[in-house]
């Protein structure tokens, strides 16, 4: 039985793969030029490895380094007498770290924690290894990876590129509206369904409070990963995309304008200062009740119910992104989320498979998911929908649910181009700022975007 832990302290288009900044661009210099997706290992489907006694290393995302530390190491010890040893890294250099590794010959790393919208750049780098037929072949029985229970709405994107199988989901992660439930008792404010309503519940709240709390916390930081999520979130929410079905530009109609223009709009009644907030900041303002909103991943509420590290227990809500314009359809998008793969580095790829197989299976997919600080959502159908899961994600519970069962926005994974999402974030920063208009600002992202993707 799953028992709730407790808390612990073609002219192929170019576009959006990964959270790399412009720094990690010019880390990567002439190295991936040199990526070759043709040339990535293939794992063979008769493969077979023991994790008993293994000692593997394993590049991680840093929000992820408990959940490794913390969880999974020790039960690692303890299944298989083994080791992990594990290097966390800034999200903003994960993608880059990771083709490094293995293009600059060190192959240092067994493991990688990847970002799913930078498979294109590790496959094409020839970083990771092709584990479609061991997958195919390590699917069934009683120990199977069962990727049948894998969400449908991530399965897909987080490991399949140009019809072959590059990892398994590790992390499911989406967007949820967090709001302090007093905040708003206190100050007459319904939990907003539009993103109309958010902006004047913002306003009211920082105003009427005297800015003793901010009515919305928005997260910002100029990076792919944290304002990138804030625009989709809006964008999603007014009907609109990055890519239309045929992968032409669409992010810079209606849909977009309206999408940052809120952006701009509530900084004013926002914890100051959006372009200089990210994840962590963001988060520990909302705990500690210096904040009323935030649109940010769902296992947020895990850490809102611990009182070792929040300040608002039993006092938060929480609903589904708010819609506009003429959408009245809610809609999340896959923010960020991730898969474990093999480096193709590695001088044990078997049993890093084995790992990778290990460490997404039901029983760690659920003590990750369920546990606050893990920095892990539900991958597995079994677990989202479990009476336990339930229990211990409490009143967040079925807004999760709605988001990852449905058609959450895929944001595209195909190689090359992360300087394209970074070209778009930091247009929506000089919006924001104030150093252009929003529909400037987005024509600019989207005529750099036409012109790459050709």
């Amino acid at each position: 039985m799953l028992t709730p832990h407790r808390p612990i302290l073609a002219t192929r288009r170019r576009v959006l793969s990964s959270a790399l900044g412009l720094g990690s661009l010019a880390a990567l210099g002439s190295l991936s030029a040199c990526g070759d997706g043709s040339n990535s290992a293939a794992l063979s489907g008769e493969e077979k490895a023991s994790l008993q006694g293994a000692t593997l290393k394993l590049m991680v995302n840093q929000p992820h380094r408990l959940a490794f530390t913390d969880l999974l190491g020790p039960k690692f010890k303890d299944d298989f007498g083994g080791t992990l040893e594990v290097t966390a890294i800034p999200y903003d250099q994960l993608t880059s770290k990771q083709i490094l590794d293995v293009q600059a010959g060190d192959g240092e790393f067994d493991v990688f924690d990847y970002f799913y919208f930078g498979l294109g750049d590790l496959v094409d780098a020839g970083a990771l290894v092709d584990l479609t037929d061991w997958i195919a072949s390590n699917s069934g029985g009683t120990d199977g990876i069962e990727p049948d229970d894998f969400l449908a709405s991530i399965y897909d994107p987080y490991t399949l590129l140009d019809g072959k199988r590059y990892g398994l989901p590790f992390d499911g992660d989406t967007h949820v509206l967090y709001y302090n439930a007093e905040v708003f008792d206190r100050y007459g404010v319904q939990p907003p369904t539009t993103w109309d309503e958010y902006d004047a519940a913002a306003a009211k709240i920082t105003q009427d409070s005297g800015g003793s709390v901010y009515g919305a916390i928005v997260e910002a930081q100029q990076v792919p990963m944290i304002l990138g999520c804030s625009f989709i979130n809006r964008l999603a929410g007014y009907g609109g995309t990055l890519l239309d079905e045929s992968g032409k530009v669409a992010f810079a109609g209606a849909e977009g304008l309206a999408a940052l223009q809120h952006l701009i709009d509530v900084q004013p009644a926002a914890l100051p200062t959006p372009l200089q907030t990210g994840f962590d900041q963001a988060n520990s303002a909302f705990l500690s009740g210096q904040g009323a909103m935030l649109d940010t991943w769902t296992d947020l509420g895990l850490k809102a119910q611990d009182p070792s590290s929040s300040k608002i227990v039993d006092k938060w809500g929480v609903v589904t992104l708010p819609t506009g314009g003429s959408n009245t359809t809610p809609r999340t998008a896959l923010n960020a989320g991730f898969g474990l793969g093999v480096s193709a580095g590695s001088s044990q790829q078997g049993v890093a498979a084995a790992f990778v197989k290990w460490a997404t299976d039901k029983e760690h997919n659920f003590l990750l998911s369920s546990t606050a600080g893990s920095g892990i959502d539900p991958a597995r159908t079994s677990v989202l929908e479990s009476a336990e899961y339930a229990t211990a994600a409490g009143k967040a519970v079925d807004v999760i649910r709605e988001g990852l069962l449905g058609s959450p926005l895929a944001w595209p994974r195909e190689a090359g181009a992360p300087k394209l999402l970074q070209d778009l974030v930091d247009q929506l920063a000089l919006a924001m700022q104030g150093d252009k208009d929003a529909q400037t600002a987005l024509d600019d992202a989207a005529e750099t975007w036409e012109n790459e993707l050709g």
